[in-house]
């Protein structure tokens, strides 16, 4: 068994598994810039080992999968003038999720708990998602200041109808029902299953074979399902002005979902919220590792900018919950500025192939 960073990430071959299992329980499974690079490194390896035939992806702890990259972590080296090393944080984070997009081998992802930003990356490329009674799946980065990232400008707007759009946009957090529902999880489980369905995966069966021997009766969809009609109306919206328009025309006729939506909305940042909208109109022309390169010229700009750094501040540094995002009101946010956030970077920009 290899370990790194204090044992934050555990690798084990398991038969015919090559198991993964996140081991920072306390930080909910956040992920390191060691934890990124020893990873993919790993996952190299087992590409090139005959012996692996498939990988597995599990978190310590019943509380979360992955909560997504250490925000944190970028905060402080932004801080402390370390430029550099925040740029690499973001190339390496989206190198590897560019590495399980294209992976040959089977990558199933048992995620019970708290999936968010870069756990859903993690997982939602990867070939099996199996989903437990306890998941939650949300991008909630537009309420740091952030934008839904690693692959969600392909991913999202993939899903059926305006879905995507609306977890983009609000930052909502999801069940195994809706996920299940639109494809973002492949499967679903018993938690207390979880360690026999490692257990069979190391024998080295058929894959979709031994998930279907540990299929739990999958439970009933959520918001995505019941409140489709609404979605699809309000988020198909050409600007986000129009959907937050539409929305509060269906919260007058009486859809307290839609006045939730909008309330939600209007707590995060008006840049982000324009960046996201634009990344769901570009995302459907996009492949995977176009839609990551696009992430990274945000990410950067992002990290050039105010509401990141205060977003996190608000929400993870001081807790005041009451971030003050530049511009405050979603009609100063500059048209041209959003468009200019994805152009390519002056001098060399990296490969994500």
């Amino acid at each position: 068994m290899a370990e790194a960073d204090e044992a934050d990430i555990l690798f084990e071959q398991r038969g015919a598994a090559g198991l993964v299992t996140l081991n920072r329980p306390r930080a909910l499974n956040a992920l390191t810039p060691v934890m990124i690079a020893v990873l993919h490194t790993q996952l190299e390896a087992w590409a090139q080992d005959d012996d692996v035939t498939r990988v597995v992806v599990r978190g310590a702890s019943g509380r979360a999968f992955c909560a997504g990259g250490d925000v944190r972590t970028i905060y402080m080296l932004d801080r402390a003038g370390k430029d550099a090393e925040v740029r690499d944080f973001w190339r390496a984070e989206y190198s590897l999720i560019a590495l399980i997009g294209r992976y040959a081998k089977p990558y199933v992802s048992l995620i019970e708990g708290i999936v968010m930003g870069g756990g859903v990356g993690l997982s939602v490329h990867g070939s099996h998602r199996v989903a437990c009674a306890s998941y939650g799946l949300a991008m909630p980065e537009v309420g740091i200041g952030l934008f839904p990232d690693v692959g969600m400008t392909y991913a999202l707007p993939r899903l059926p109808g305006r879905t995507g759009t609306y977890l983009a946009l609000t930052g909502a957090r999801i069940g195994p029902g809706d996920a299940l529902a639109v494809g973002l999880a492949t499967h679903y489980a018993a938690a207390t299953d979880f360690d026999a369905l490692v257990a069979a995966l190391a024998g080295g069966g058929a894959i979709d074979t031994i998930l279907g021997a540990h299929a739990a009766p999958e439970p009933a969809p959520g918001v995505l399902v019941e409140e489709r009609a609404v979605i699809d109306r309000a988020f198909a919206g050409e600007s986000v002005a129009d959907v937050l328009a539409r929305l509060d025309a269906a919260a007058a006729a009486g859809s307290a979902f839609a006045a939730d939506a909008a309330a939600s909305m209007r707590s995060r940042s008006p840049t982000s919220l324009s960046i996201a909208h634009e990344q769901m109109r570009r995302g459907p022309d996009l492949t995977l590792p176009q839609a990551i390169l696009t992430e990274f010229r945000l990410a950067i700009r992002a990290m050039q900018g105010h509401d990141f750094f205060e977003g996190v501040r608000a929400m993870l540094i001081d807790k005041d919950g009451a971030p003050a995002w530049q511009p405050p009101r979603l009609e100063d946010v500059s048209p041209a500025a959003v468009q200019a956030a994805f152009a390519p970077l002056d001098g060399f920009e990296p490969g994500f192939t």
